[in-house]
């Protein structure tokens, strides 16, 4: 696991500090020198613990006390199985294919088959994104350093042993339960666990939870418990299966359904009395056209297509390194309006330079160089911001040593999201020692500073900037900023993203509120992000001035754009003030600082070089660290809830006019007037083939909520006018023809009409209009016409149009039918808008 440093700008890109905390100097010991050649970690003290030898760790792995809780991304390939398989509507429909074997020709059985097909096509598909997700999190998995004959290493989760002696670094996750073994100011936050943001100061001796993280400082724990021994093993291993639950789309189909179980079982008994009772015909006859009165009733198909669309939509984003930890993640980004951004590591890249160091108060130049270059050695863990110090600032020795010893770390004071800064004492050789701080500029200067000018005209070119000021007096002492006098200040130029002006103005077309929300200074994140075009980056806000009211607070996170300063507990404030306005909300973050509003946020979206904590608590990482996937992922969301929104209106159409079909039968006393064979034709052309198509086709349009209004708003007057017009076709047919084969010549009137209905339905639901989509409704037509036309199809499928005066009658109606759904769709959305 790559350690990484507190970033004293108050914008940490991959491992900052987390909620904020009081600030905990630590006490070096004086033997701890710098290397004034190579700024690495401090030689480990004689007396630092060596871990377990590769003897002891064998012989714990042969007594079975590894770490190996299976956790897992997907279901099981059994699990798949059965639950593509085992469900209420393949029950009823098989129940029912294994009667019409019995008693009806093989046409009539073609239901059955379609379901097999449609099963099997389920069952790979998730088996497709089972094997996606499973790799991606192999990639994707948090490998904690573990030291063993006292050499640190990498190793796999599920490697570690009982007894392991495990390090932590700002952002690393406690993967097992144990108990501290070195501390160096180590902060623990088990927000995660215990519902408390303030992170808690551990000391040697102190347990540790799974499931908690670091904030802030370093050490090393000994693990005491390992596998589904520890605290929150089986709590990570439900929270990273692939799952459905939770999910609007998923639980309105759920209720869809239940509601057709309880229409279906009243209306099917009717049906099954009125054929095989009342009506004196051919049992098998009878039989036949009762299965073929129920089976239409079930949209069986629409629970598989949406499980293969929320599977292909997993596939497509792995495809493009992006690993989505839970199912309904897709659907949530499909919903998505504000979508809140980190400034470095998202709109910048990770790395900076050091452009200037500008001395103030007279400071001696070669002297300030000699402090950020003890600064920057003394900190083991650098990042971008200081990374750049170290790499123009070698670490200083002391002219007066006769060794040429460097210069020694007597305190250091970690970096708080709260405070905005760090700090280090050093003992500088030949009796002289001091103090210092490195961060915000606006932090620790007063207000009305006359560097406070300087610095806001660097902050508005783009220009990051820090303060380095001497303090006098212990670190740990209270007010210790108070009285500090600035030395210098370091300016830093940040790399934009090549990428990141295209994903902002995505979101700007997609109408999708871009937020930046930073630690850094509001006017330089507001200089960065106009600078890729971001609208409304003029509108910049002081987190500091933010308002405590959360209903004043929505009102201003609505009304500006960027936001500096910001602390991770404003984070998560922010986002339920957003929310609280009825946004859906996406939040980005690869920190520590960011974990607790990324649990909170309706997405959260984490950078896979982020630390453990956002991995864990995120519902979607970012494998490639590519902020400008973002828009794929969004995109990929809209089209599978917008397709399944569309093509949920067929399948509720046609259990709707099957329906009331039934119902017109038993009160009417007549013959079902379909076979199997007629509504297996009518559902693969109208429903089957063309769901299938439009379920994965491009879909732009932000989804809304509601979802069972939206689709039965549609469904219902669809599937009325559909069952009125083709019972009416079929009782003006039952008074056209007369002798034998009546029924057959009825039954393929009703059919046309039926299938003329369905298809400007579908010609609907296919708008707007492409030439693929002119061509897929063409393509089912002629499919029709060519079962119409060819005699060997008309036998197979019993249809024959009998004379001209009733097929040209059905065509009329249905035409009449048609104006009626144009009318009434219109209708509908004018009077019932969502």
């Amino acid at each position: 696991m790559t350690q990484r440093a507190l970033d004293p700008s108050g914008d940490q890109p991959t491992g900052s500090s987390g909620p904020p905390g009081p600030g905990r100097p630590v006490k070096i010991d004086a033997g701890s020198e710098l290397d004034p050649v190579h700024p690495v970690d401090p030689p480990a003290p004689a007396t630092a613990a060596r871990g377990l030898s590769a003897a002891e760790v064998a012989e714990r792995i042969a007594r079975g006390e590894v770490n190996d809780v299976p956790v897992r991304s997907s279901r099981s390939v059994t699990e798949i199985v059965r639950a593509n398989v085992f469900t209420r509507f393949n029950l009823i429909i098989g129940v029912l294919w294994v009667i019409m074997l019995f008693v009806a020709p093989i046409q009539d059985s073609l239901f059955g088959f379609v379901i097999i097909a449609n099963t099997g096509i389920g069952i790979v598909q998730e088996w497709r994104a089972k094997r996606t997700l499973d790799s991606l999190a192999v990639i994707g998995e948090a490998k904690p350093t573990v030291r063993r004959d006292g050499v640190a290493a990498e190793v796999s989760v599920s490697e570690i042993v009982l007894g392991d002696l495990v390090e932590l670094g700002p952002g690393d996750k406690v993967i097992v339960d144990g108990t501290v073994a070195e501390a160096d100011s180590l902060e623990i936050d088990e927000s995660l666990l215990t519902g408390e943001a303030d992170p808690v100061l551990k000391r040697a001796g102190d347990p540790l939870m799974s499931g908690s993280f670091v904030v802030a400082g370093g050490g090393a724990f000994t693990a005491t418990k390992v596998g589904r021994e520890a605290y929150a093993a089986q709590l990570a291993e439900e929270a990273s299966r692939f799952t459905l639950v939770q999910s609007e789309l998923r639980s309105g189909i759920s209720t869809i359904l239940k509601y057709v179980t309880w229409m279906m079982i009243p209306t099917a008994i009717g049906l099954i009395i009125s054929q095989l009772v009342v009506k004196d015909n051919n049992f098998k006859d009878s039989v036949a056209r009762t299965v073929g009165g129920i089976v239409p009733m079930i949209p069986e198909g629409l629970v598989l297509l949406t499980s293969v669309a929320f599977a292909i939509g997993v596939v497509r984003l792995g495809r493009k390194q992006c690993l989505v930890q839970e199912l309904p993640a897709i659907e949530g980004l499909a919903r998505v309006d504000v979508v809140c951004l980190d400034k470095t590591g998202t709109l910048t890249e990770g790395g900076m330079d050091v452009t200037e160091v500008r001395a103030l108060n007279g400071a001696d130049e070669p002297y300030l160089h000699r402090v950020l270059g003890a600064l920057g050695a003394s900190d083991p863990r650098p990042n971008a911001s200081l990374q750049a110090i170290i790499d123009t600032h070698p670490a200083p020795s002391a002219p007066s040593s006769p060794d040429g010893a460097g210069w020694r770390v007597t305190q250091a004071l970690p970096f708080s999201s709260a405070r905005k800064y760090s700090g280090a004492a050093f003992d500088e050789g030949g009796g002289r020692d001091s103090s210092w701080l490195l961060g915000a500029p606006d932090v620790l200067l007063p207000d009305g500073d006359p560097a406070l000018t300087e610095i806001e005209q660097l902050n508005e070119q783009g220009l990051r900037v820090l303060l380095l000021a001497r303090v006098r007096g212990e670190l740990d002492a209270p007010g210790v900023a108070d009285g500090a006098v600035p030395s210098a200040l370091i300016v830093l130029e940040q790399r934009l993203r090549p990428d990141a002006g295209e994903t902002l103005a995505y979101f700007a077309d997609q109408r999708v509120a871009a937020k930046v929300i930073s630690g850094d200074n509001a006017v330089s994140v507001g200089a960065v992000a106009a600078k890729l075009g971001l609208p409304g980056a003029e509108h910049t806000l002081d987190a500091r001035r933010l308002p405590a009211d959360p209903d004043e607070m929505a009102t201003a996170m609505e009304e500006n754009a960027v936001f500096g300063r910001v602390t991770p507990q404003q984070k998560r404030e922010m986002v339920a003030a957003l929310q609280s306005r009825g946004h859906t909300v996406a939040m980005t973050g690869d920190g520590v600082n960011d974990v607790l509003a990324l649990k909170d946020a309706d997405i959260g979206v984490s950078m896979g070089s982020g630390s453990e904590a956002t991995r864990a608590v995120a519902q979607i990482v970012l494998l490639n660290n590519s902020f400008a996937t973002l828009p794929s992922v969004v995109a990929e969301g809209r089209r599978v809830i917008g397709n399944i929104t569309r093509v949920a209106t067929l399948f509720l159409t046609k259990t709707v006019y099957s329906v009331l079909l039934a119902v017109l039968v038993v009160c009417f006393q007549v013959e079902y007037p379909f076979l199997p064979r007629h509504l297996t034709l009518l559902s693969t052309l109208t429903i089957g083939i063309p769901a299938f198509f439009l379920a994965l086709a491009p879909n732009k349009e932000r989804a809304h909520p509601h979802f069972v209004r939206r689709v039965m708003r549609y469904a219902i007057p669809s599937g009325t006018i559909a069952a009125a017009a083709t019972f009416a076709t079929y009782l003006i047919a039952r008074s056209h023809y007369s002798g034998t084969g009546a029924l057959d010549a009825e039954t393929s009137a009703a059919t046309l009409t039926l299938f003329l209905v369905s298809m400007w339905v579908l010609a609907i639901i296919a708008r707007p209009y492409t030439w693929w989509r002119i061509c897929l409704v063409a393509a089912m037509g002629l499919a029709f016409l060519i079962v119409l036309a060819v005699p060997w199809l008309q036998d197979f499928f019993a249809l024959k149009l009998v004379g001209t005066t009733m097929p040209w009658t059905a065509v009329g109606i249905a035409v009449i039918a048609s104006a009626a759904l144009e009318y009434a769709w219109r209708l509908v959305s004018r009077r019932f808008p969502v």
